[in-house]
């Protein structure tokens, strides 16, 4: 098994994390096309080192920047979101790894799902803004969708080799725990809320992440997303999602079935170990990642969220419960606040203030088509935007 891998967002934490695992398994994996937003330097380095078919570079002002610094090797070079939908669709790839943050990694997503790519998913915006579309599509194309998530790789790894089979032909699954560190505020309230700042916000306990996600991380949107994410990947319905929060990051998620018994999948925050399963699968490849030691854990805790401290996991569960493009919305909203929050412009409760207001003012459609969530998403940005400014 060699397997050609495209990696949509290769200078951010996942796709530098997965070129680290590629380059540690050369024999099963190699870079056929390499894509970032911004970063021309670090895409650059990572060409070179690697050598792929192609690179897209998401800012087309800095097309020049990097043909002329690939001149000498045979790497193709294109610029822009369009080129990047057109180049994850080329014949030699056998596996998209959708790593970029936020909204953009919806079109190419998709675009690669309509071109029968298989999809290591680790951009859960995609199905939260347009998880039905996302989903029957890949159902139509015969695409699989792996998740890279911790949480929803633990989920997959737990349901694999499970039969769905039951006496009356329901599913077998009962409920799923999606485990939360809690982030470094865990136990904090909103008088202390009120005035931390994001030098304070980007210390994760547990995981080394991008500045989004962390910020995400803090505030529980990024379990909120999750959530919404899971009732996509695998067919479930609202009541049967729940969120923990178990601060030592250890059980990275829990299948409860419907004869009682539970399936956890363990071990340390270590984002390569998902990866090389998503890429992989249906393989297990050997690795020399860290490995746990029940006796440096004597003790794994766990505790209910505060939903009324953290208030984006309970709007996520109410985006989710109404459908329509609400999980779209708070996408949107979250994404400017988060943005707005990292550039002090916005303190941190702010932030959720904020996206419960482009809630209630931003237009609701019950059956989005993708035109509606791509005006939904311009709607609402602009919407937030406005209250910031």
């Amino acid at each position: 098994m060699k397997r050609k891998i495209a990696i949509l967002g290769s200078t951010g934490s996942i796709g530098t994390q997965a070129i680290e695992v590629i380059q540690e398994q050369p024999q099963h994996f190699e870079v056929e096309l390499l894509a970032a937003h911004n970063n021309a330097e670090l895409l650059i380095k990572q060409a070179i080192a690697l050598q792929p078919n192609a690179v897209v570079i998401g800012n087309e002002d800095k097309y020049l920047q990097v043909k002329e610094a690939l001149h000498a090797h045979p790497i193709k070079v294109f610029a822009g979101s369009k080129a990047l939908e057109q180049a994850v669709t080329m014949e030699g790839i056998d596996v998209v790894l959708t790593a970029m943050v936020g909204y953009a990694g919806l079109l190419p997503t998709l675009a690669a799902i309509e071109a029968g790519k298989q999809i290591a998913l680790a951009n859960k915006e995609t199905l939260v803004v347009a998880g039905e579309l996302v989903t029957s599509l890949a159902r139509q194309k015969g695409v699989n969708i792996y998740p890279v998530d911790s949480e929803h790789s633990a989920i997959f790894q737990c349901l694999t080799g499970e039969f769905d089979f039951t006496l009356n032909n329901g599913t077998a699954i009962e409920k799923i725990y999606l485990t939360a560190s809690g982030g470094p505020f865990r136990g904090k309230k909103k008088d202390f809320l009120q005035s931390v700042k994001k030098e304070q916000a980007l210390k994760h306990p547990n995981w080394d992440m991008g500045a989004k996600i962390t910020i995400d991380s803090a505030s529980l949107m990024n379990k909120g997303l999750e959530v919404i994410e899971a009732k996509w990947l695998f067919g479930l319905k609202d009541h049967q999602i729940d969120v923990i929060v178990h601060p030592q990051s250890i059980i990275h998620s829990v299948v409860q079935f419907i004869d009682g018994s539970m399936k956890a999948q363990m071990g340390l925050p270590d984002m390569k170990l998902p990866i090389q399963y998503a890429l992989a699968y249906p393989y297990r490849i050997p690795s020399d990642f860290p490995r746990f030691n029940f006796l440096n854990y004597p003790s794994l805790t766990f505790e209910p969220p505060d939903t009324e401290t953290f208030r984006n996991l309970a709007f996520a569960f109410e985006a989710m419960r109404l459908g329509g493009n609400m999980p779209c919305i708070i996408n949107a909203a979250n994404e400017v606040v988060v943005e707005s929050f990292l550039k002090d412009k916005i303190g941190f409760l702010q932030m959720s203030d904020i996206i419960e207001a482009c809630m209630q003012k931003a237009s609701f459609v019950k059956t989005p088509t993708i035109h509606d969530y791509v005006a939904s998403d311009k709607e609402t940005r602009a919407l937030a935007y406005e209250m910031i400014n």
